[in-house]
Protein backbone atom coordinates (compact mmCIF):
# COMPACT_ATOMS: atom_id res chain seq x y z
CA UNK A 1 0.00 0.00 0.00
CA UNK A 2 2.87 2.36 0.88
CA UNK A 3 4.58 1.70 -2.48
CA UNK A 4 1.32 2.33 -4.39
CA UNK A 5 0.91 5.71 -2.67
CA UNK A 6 4.47 6.76 -3.49
CA UNK A 7 4.08 5.71 -7.13
CA UNK A 8 0.88 7.75 -7.41
CA UNK A 9 2.61 10.79 -5.86
CA UNK A 10 5.47 10.49 -8.32
CA UNK A 11 3.08 10.45 -11.29
CA UNK A 12 1.34 13.59 -10.01
CA UNK A 13 4.64 15.43 -9.66
CA UNK A 14 5.67 14.39 -13.15
CA UNK A 15 2.37 15.64 -14.64
CA UNK A 16 2.62 19.01 -12.87
CA UNK A 17 6.21 19.45 -14.01
CA UNK A 18 5.42 18.73 -17.64
CA UNK A 19 2.40 21.04 -17.54
CA UNK A 20 4.60 24.07 -16.80
CA UNK A 21 4.04 26.82 -14.29
CA UNK A 22 0.97 26.22 -12.18
CA UNK A 23 0.60 29.96 -11.76
CA UNK A 24 0.31 30.70 -15.49
CA UNK A 25 -2.63 32.98 -16.21
CA UNK A 26 -3.40 34.91 -19.37
CA UNK A 27 -0.36 36.96 -20.31
CA UNK A 28 1.71 36.71 -17.17
CA UNK A 29 3.85 34.14 -15.39
CA UNK A 30 4.71 34.25 -11.72
CA UNK A 31 8.33 35.25 -11.25
CA UNK A 32 8.93 32.37 -8.83
CA UNK A 33 8.10 29.75 -11.46
CA UNK A 34 9.60 31.39 -14.53
CA UNK A 35 13.26 30.76 -15.39
CA UNK A 36 15.39 33.71 -14.32
CA UNK A 37 16.32 34.57 -17.89
CA UNK A 38 12.73 34.42 -19.14
CA UNK A 39 10.79 36.27 -16.46
CA UNK A 40 8.11 38.69 -17.56
CA UNK A 41 6.30 41.40 -15.68
CA UNK A 42 4.02 40.26 -12.91
CA UNK A 43 0.35 41.14 -13.04
CA UNK A 44 0.16 44.96 -13.12
CA UNK A 45 -0.92 46.97 -10.12
CA UNK A 46 -4.45 48.14 -10.74
CA UNK A 47 -4.86 51.85 -11.42
CA UNK A 48 -6.35 53.92 -8.65
CA UNK A 49 -9.85 54.64 -9.88
CA UNK A 50 -11.25 58.17 -9.64
CA UNK A 51 -14.43 58.59 -7.61
CA UNK A 52 -16.54 58.72 -10.78
CA UNK A 53 -16.43 55.74 -13.13
CA UNK A 54 -15.12 56.49 -16.59
CA UNK A 55 -17.23 55.19 -19.45
CA UNK A 56 -15.23 54.11 -22.47
CA UNK A 57 -16.43 53.20 -25.91
CA UNK A 58 -15.28 49.99 -27.54
CA UNK A 59 -12.23 50.33 -29.75
CA UNK A 60 -12.62 47.81 -32.54
CA UNK A 61 -8.93 47.72 -33.36
CA UNK A 62 -8.16 46.18 -29.98
CA UNK A 63 -9.61 42.82 -30.93
CA UNK A 64 -6.97 42.37 -33.60
CA UNK A 65 -4.09 43.68 -31.48
CA UNK A 66 -1.55 41.30 -29.94
CA UNK A 67 -1.94 40.51 -26.24
CA UNK A 68 1.38 42.15 -25.46
CA UNK A 69 4.58 43.55 -26.80
CA UNK A 70 7.20 40.77 -26.89
CA UNK A 71 9.15 40.92 -23.67
CA UNK A 72 7.84 42.48 -20.49
CA UNK A 73 5.21 44.98 -21.65
CA UNK A 74 1.58 43.92 -21.40
CA UNK A 75 -1.45 46.08 -22.16
CA UNK A 76 -3.96 44.59 -19.72
CA UNK A 77 -7.53 45.50 -20.69
CA UNK A 78 -6.33 48.13 -23.21
CA UNK A 79 -8.34 50.90 -21.56
CA UNK A 80 -6.82 54.34 -21.86
CA UNK A 81 -6.50 54.77 -18.10
CA UNK A 82 -4.78 51.40 -17.80
CA UNK A 83 -2.23 52.33 -20.46
CA UNK A 84 -1.66 55.73 -18.88
CA UNK A 85 -1.19 54.18 -15.45
CA UNK A 86 1.42 51.80 -16.87
CA UNK A 87 3.16 54.75 -18.55
CA UNK A 88 3.37 56.57 -15.20
CA UNK A 89 4.90 53.46 -13.63
CA UNK A 90 7.46 53.23 -16.43
CA UNK A 91 8.34 56.92 -16.05
CA UNK A 92 8.91 56.41 -12.32
CA UNK A 93 11.20 53.48 -13.13
CA UNK A 94 13.08 55.57 -15.75
CA UNK A 95 12.07 53.00 -18.36
CA UNK A 96 11.94 54.96 -21.62
CA UNK A 97 11.00 51.91 -23.67
CA UNK A 98 8.05 51.22 -21.38
CA UNK A 99 6.90 54.83 -21.61
CA UNK A 100 7.09 54.77 -25.40
CA UNK A 101 5.27 51.43 -25.53
CA UNK A 102 2.33 52.40 -23.32
CA UNK A 103 1.93 56.02 -24.42
CA UNK A 104 2.26 54.99 -28.05
CA UNK A 105 -0.50 52.40 -27.67
CA UNK A 106 -2.76 54.88 -25.88
CA UNK A 107 -2.28 57.50 -28.59
CA UNK A 108 -2.70 54.96 -31.40
CA UNK A 109 -5.97 53.65 -30.00
CA UNK A 110 -7.57 56.81 -28.63
CA UNK A 111 -6.18 59.91 -30.36
CA UNK A 112 -9.04 60.02 -32.88
CA UNK A 113 -11.66 59.94 -30.11
CA UNK A 114 -9.64 62.46 -28.09
CA UNK A 115 -9.53 64.86 -31.04
CA UNK A 116 -13.31 64.63 -31.41
CA UNK A 117 -13.75 65.51 -27.74
CA UNK A 118 -11.28 68.41 -28.01
CA UNK A 119 -13.23 69.81 -30.98
CA UNK A 120 -16.39 70.14 -28.86
CA UNK A 121 -14.72 72.36 -26.25
CA UNK A 122 -13.91 76.06 -25.97
CA UNK A 123 -12.50 75.83 -22.44
CA UNK A 124 -11.61 73.31 -19.79
CA UNK A 125 -14.59 71.28 -18.55
CA UNK A 126 -15.25 72.25 -14.93
CA UNK A 127 -17.72 71.82 -12.12
CA UNK A 128 -19.03 68.32 -11.54
CA UNK A 129 -16.09 65.85 -11.69
CA UNK A 130 -18.31 63.53 -13.74
CA UNK A 131 -18.27 66.11 -16.51
CA UNK A 132 -14.47 66.18 -16.54
CA UNK A 133 -14.22 62.38 -16.49
CA UNK A 134 -16.62 62.13 -19.43
CA UNK A 135 -13.76 63.40 -21.63
CA UNK A 136 -11.77 60.27 -20.75
CA UNK A 137 -10.00 59.84 -24.11
CA UNK A 138 -8.93 63.48 -24.29
CA UNK A 139 -7.68 63.38 -20.70
CA UNK A 140 -5.68 60.19 -21.08
CA UNK A 141 -4.16 60.98 -24.48
CA UNK A 142 -3.07 64.42 -23.27
CA UNK A 143 -1.59 62.85 -20.14
CA UNK A 144 0.17 60.13 -22.15
CA UNK A 145 1.81 62.67 -24.43
CA UNK A 146 2.91 64.72 -21.44
CA UNK A 147 4.46 61.60 -19.87
CA UNK A 148 6.18 60.92 -23.18
CA UNK A 149 7.62 64.43 -23.20
CA UNK A 150 8.87 64.03 -19.64
CA UNK A 151 10.57 60.73 -20.45
CA UNK A 152 12.32 62.14 -23.51
CA UNK A 153 13.39 65.25 -21.60
CA UNK A 154 14.90 63.18 -18.81
CA UNK A 155 16.64 61.05 -21.45
CA UNK A 156 18.10 64.28 -22.94
CA UNK A 157 16.32 63.74 -26.27
CA UNK A 158 15.10 67.32 -26.40
CA UNK A 159 13.76 67.34 -29.96
CA UNK A 160 11.37 64.46 -29.23
CA UNK A 161 10.49 65.96 -25.86
CA UNK A 162 9.55 69.27 -27.47
CA UNK A 163 7.48 67.49 -30.13
CA UNK A 164 5.50 65.56 -27.49
CA UNK A 165 4.93 68.64 -25.32
CA UNK A 166 3.91 70.71 -28.33
CA UNK A 167 1.41 68.10 -29.47
CA UNK A 168 -0.34 68.27 -26.10
CA UNK A 169 -0.59 72.04 -26.45
CA UNK A 170 -1.61 72.07 -30.12
CA UNK A 171 -4.02 69.12 -30.30
CA UNK A 172 -5.23 68.15 -26.81
CA UNK A 173 -5.02 71.36 -24.80
CA UNK A 174 -8.25 70.82 -22.82
CA UNK A 175 -7.26 67.45 -21.38
CA UNK A 176 -7.04 67.17 -17.59
CA UNK A 177 -5.39 64.71 -15.23
CA UNK A 178 -6.90 63.55 -11.95
CA UNK A 179 -4.60 63.48 -8.91
CA UNK A 180 -5.98 61.02 -6.32
CA UNK A 181 -3.75 62.51 -3.61
CA UNK A 182 -5.16 66.03 -3.70
CA UNK A 183 -8.45 64.96 -5.35
CA UNK A 184 -8.00 67.70 -7.92
CA UNK A 185 -7.36 67.97 -11.65
CA UNK A 186 -4.27 69.44 -13.28
CA UNK A 187 -3.72 70.41 -16.91
CA UNK A 188 -1.16 68.54 -19.05
CA UNK A 189 -0.96 71.43 -21.54
CA UNK A 190 0.18 73.80 -18.80
CA UNK A 191 2.64 71.21 -17.51
CA UNK A 192 3.90 70.78 -21.08
CA UNK A 193 4.61 74.51 -21.23
CA UNK A 194 6.62 74.10 -18.01
CA UNK A 195 8.59 71.34 -19.74
CA UNK A 196 9.29 73.58 -22.74
CA UNK A 197 10.42 76.34 -20.37
CA UNK A 198 12.90 73.99 -18.70
CA UNK A 199 14.29 72.94 -22.08
CA UNK A 200 14.61 76.57 -23.13
CA UNK A 201 16.44 77.52 -19.91
CA UNK A 202 18.46 74.28 -19.75
CA UNK A 203 16.93 73.39 -16.39
CA UNK A 204 16.20 70.01 -14.87
CA UNK A 205 14.00 70.96 -11.94
CA UNK A 206 12.98 68.40 -9.36
CA UNK A 207 9.39 69.09 -8.32
CA UNK A 208 9.51 66.47 -5.59
CA UNK A 209 6.05 65.36 -4.51
CA UNK A 210 4.62 68.50 -6.18
CA UNK A 211 2.79 69.64 -3.06
CA UNK A 212 2.46 73.40 -2.69
CA UNK A 213 4.65 73.26 0.42
CA UNK A 214 7.40 71.42 -1.48
CA UNK A 215 7.31 73.87 -4.37
CA UNK A 216 7.40 77.02 -2.26
CA UNK A 217 10.26 75.55 -0.22
CA UNK A 218 12.22 75.00 -3.43
CA UNK A 219 11.44 78.57 -4.47
CA UNK A 220 12.98 79.89 -1.24
CA UNK A 221 16.10 77.76 -1.82
CA UNK A 222 16.44 79.03 -5.38
CA UNK A 223 15.97 82.62 -4.20
CA UNK A 224 18.83 82.14 -1.75
CA UNK A 225 21.00 81.13 -4.74
CA UNK A 226 19.67 84.15 -6.69
CA UNK A 227 18.66 81.76 -9.47
CA UNK A 228 15.78 83.57 -11.18
CA UNK A 229 15.15 80.88 -13.79
CA UNK A 230 14.65 78.24 -11.10
CA UNK A 231 12.31 80.47 -9.10
CA UNK A 232 10.22 81.08 -12.22
CA UNK A 233 10.17 77.38 -13.06
CA UNK A 234 8.94 76.36 -9.62
CA UNK A 235 6.37 79.15 -9.53
CA UNK A 236 5.02 78.13 -12.94
CA UNK A 237 4.39 74.64 -11.57
CA UNK A 238 2.85 76.07 -8.39
CA UNK A 239 0.63 78.41 -10.38
CA UNK A 240 -0.61 75.71 -12.75
CA UNK A 241 -1.42 73.28 -9.94
CA UNK A 242 -2.76 75.45 -7.13
CA UNK A 243 -3.68 79.00 -8.19
CA UNK A 244 -7.34 78.18 -8.81
CA UNK A 245 -7.65 76.49 -5.41
CA UNK A 246 -5.85 79.42 -3.77
CA UNK A 247 -8.20 81.97 -5.33
CA UNK A 248 -11.17 79.88 -4.25
CA UNK A 249 -9.91 79.90 -0.65
CA UNK A 250 -9.34 83.66 -0.85
CA UNK A 251 -12.96 84.14 -1.96
CA UNK A 252 -14.22 82.50 1.25
CA UNK A 253 -12.46 85.01 3.51
CA UNK A 254 -13.34 88.48 4.76
CA UNK A 255 -10.26 88.85 6.94
CA UNK A 256 -7.08 86.99 7.88
CA UNK A 257 -7.70 83.64 9.60
CA UNK A 258 -6.59 83.84 13.23
CA UNK A 259 -4.72 81.51 15.56
CA UNK A 260 -4.57 78.70 16.52
CA UNK A 261 -2.26 77.66 13.70
CA UNK A 262 -4.63 74.93 12.52
CA UNK A 263 -7.11 77.60 11.43
CA UNK A 264 -4.46 79.25 9.28
CA UNK A 265 -3.03 76.06 7.81
CA UNK A 266 -6.48 75.11 6.52
CA UNK A 267 -5.86 77.67 3.77
CA UNK A 268 -2.69 75.91 2.62
CA UNK A 269 -3.05 76.65 -1.13
CA UNK A 270 -3.75 80.33 -0.53
CA UNK A 271 -0.82 80.61 1.86
CA UNK A 272 1.69 78.83 -0.37
CA UNK A 273 0.70 80.43 -3.68
CA UNK A 274 0.62 83.89 -2.09
CA UNK A 275 4.04 83.27 -0.58
CA UNK A 276 5.33 81.91 -3.88
CA UNK A 277 4.19 85.02 -5.75
CA UNK A 278 5.99 87.15 -3.18
CA UNK A 279 9.19 85.11 -3.61
CA UNK A 280 8.85 85.55 -7.38
CA UNK A 281 8.72 89.32 -6.87
CA UNK A 282 11.84 89.14 -4.70
CA UNK A 283 13.71 87.14 -7.37
CA UNK A 284 12.83 89.64 -10.08
CA UNK A 285 13.83 92.50 -7.80
CA UNK A 286 17.24 90.95 -7.11
CA UNK A 287 17.73 90.57 -10.86
CA UNK A 288 17.00 94.28 -11.35
CA UNK A 289 13.77 93.55 -13.28
CA UNK A 290 11.58 96.15 -11.58
CA UNK A 291 8.58 95.96 -13.93
CA UNK A 292 8.32 92.17 -13.54
CA UNK A 293 8.84 92.45 -9.79
CA UNK A 294 6.00 94.95 -9.49
CA UNK A 295 3.67 92.63 -11.41
CA UNK A 296 4.47 89.74 -9.10
CA UNK A 297 4.00 91.81 -5.94
CA UNK A 298 0.71 93.20 -7.29
CA UNK A 299 -0.47 89.64 -7.92
CA UNK A 300 -0.04 88.90 -4.22
CA UNK A 301 -2.08 91.96 -3.26
CA UNK A 302 -4.85 91.44 -5.81
CA UNK A 303 -5.32 87.66 -5.72
CA UNK A 304 -3.88 86.32 -2.47
CA UNK A 305 -4.40 89.17 -0.01
CA UNK A 306 -5.26 86.97 2.98
CA UNK A 307 -2.36 84.55 2.56
CA UNK A 308 -0.03 83.99 5.51
CA UNK A 309 3.43 82.47 5.75
CA UNK A 310 4.91 80.65 8.71
CA UNK A 311 8.31 81.91 9.81
CA UNK A 312 10.45 79.17 11.44
CA UNK A 313 11.33 81.66 14.17
CA UNK A 314 7.79 81.21 15.47
CA UNK A 315 5.20 83.47 13.87
CA UNK A 316 3.08 84.07 10.78
CA UNK A 317 3.69 87.02 8.48
CA UNK A 318 1.51 88.36 5.65
CA UNK A 319 2.91 88.31 2.09
CA UNK A 320 0.41 90.92 0.86
CA UNK A 321 1.61 93.43 3.45
CA UNK A 322 5.21 92.72 2.47
CA UNK A 323 4.28 93.07 -1.21
CA UNK A 324 2.63 96.45 -0.62
CA UNK A 325 5.77 97.71 1.10
CA UNK A 326 7.90 96.47 -1.81
CA UNK A 327 5.64 98.22 -4.31
CA UNK A 328 6.10 101.51 -2.44
CA UNK A 329 9.86 101.03 -2.47
CA UNK A 330 9.82 100.36 -6.21
CA UNK A 331 7.61 103.37 -6.85
CA UNK A 332 9.68 105.82 -4.85
CA UNK A 333 13.06 104.29 -5.60
CA UNK A 334 13.94 103.27 -2.07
Amino acid sequence: MKHSYLNLLGVCVLLLTSAGCACRHWDWVCTSCAPKNQQVASKPVEQVQPPVQKVQTTVTSQSAAPASVPGVYTFGDYKSNTLTSKAWQSLAQKDLTGVKTYTGKCVDLYATEAAKMQATLNDYPAGDPAKVFSYWALNDVATSLFIQGEAYRKAKDMDKAKAAYQRVINEFSYGQTYDPGSKTFWKPAEAARDGLYMIEKNLDLDFGNMTSYELVSKMWASLAKENLDEVIGYFRKMDSLYSERAKEMQSFLKDFPELPAENIHKYWALNDVGTGAFVLGEAYSLAGMKTEAAKAYQQVVDNYGFSQCWDPQGWFWRPAEGAQQKLLELQYGQ
